[in-house]
């Protein structure tokens, strides 16, 4: 490889690793070809890409992309599964560690999970969780439950104010319209009990004749 060559290497690495915010180390040695294809097809259907790099250059990367956490992995034989946007980190590692137990050879070395270092421990522990879909909806279901709880107590209270205000309304209506009707009826009855006198001046001239 020559220098050209190496310097788009770099360039190609820091690029990487300054898009991925979570990587995962693992030391290949022992592997033969078809197991890195499998493994590296494998990874892509869960959002990484999986790269046999050289340390040297690397480590030239990851001081140029500030990935300082990954600098102490590059020992030996050395893959990265770059995890990229939208890829499931959980996925990859339980890939990574299904692989390690299937062939007896690769070793989880460590990693980089959004800016914070991991050992091969941690790499472990986080291939056994929930997958991130499952973990999403029980997140949800934890952050909804009691919201929709509060959100039932606030309704609630407001729906019976509405009710009553609303049946307030109606018998206020009703009461207006009671009254109404009970005075046009006081009107028509003072009407017809106390009809209106005569003019004087007609009543006089019928005296007169």
């Amino acid at each position: 490889m020559d220098k050209n060559e190496k310097e788009q290497v770099v360039a190609e690495l820091t690029e990487r690793l300054r898009t991925s915010e979570t990587l995962i180390v693992a030391d290949y040695r022992g592997l033969t070809n078809a197991e890195i294809d499998a493994l590296r097809t494998r990874l892509l259907e869960h959002g990484a890409r999986f790269a046999v790099v050289k340390n040297t250059l690397t480590r030239r990367a990851a001081e140029a992309a500030g990935a300082d956490a990954l600098l102490a992995l590059l020992e030996g034989p050395t893959a990265i599964a770059f995890v990229e946007s939208g890829g499931d980190p959980v996925a990859v590692a339980k890939a990574l560690a299904d692989a390690a137990r299937e062939t007896k050879v690769l070793a989880l070395r460590g990693g980089v999970l959004e800016g914070q270092a991991m050992s091969g421990e941690e790499v472990e522990s986080l291939a056994k969780l929930p997958p991130a879909d499952v973990l999403r909806a029980q997140l949800v279901g934890a952050i909804v439950s009691p919201l929709t709880t509060v959100v039932a107590l606030l309704v609630a209270p407001l729906r019976d104010l509405v009710g009553l205000i609303d049946a307030r309304i109606e018998q206020l209506a009703a009461s207006a319209g009671a009254e109404s009707a009970i005075d046009a009826n006081a009107d028509e009855m003072t009407t017809t009990t106390n009809p209106q006198p005569e003019a004087a001046g007609t009543e006089e001239n019928d005296n007169g004749h």
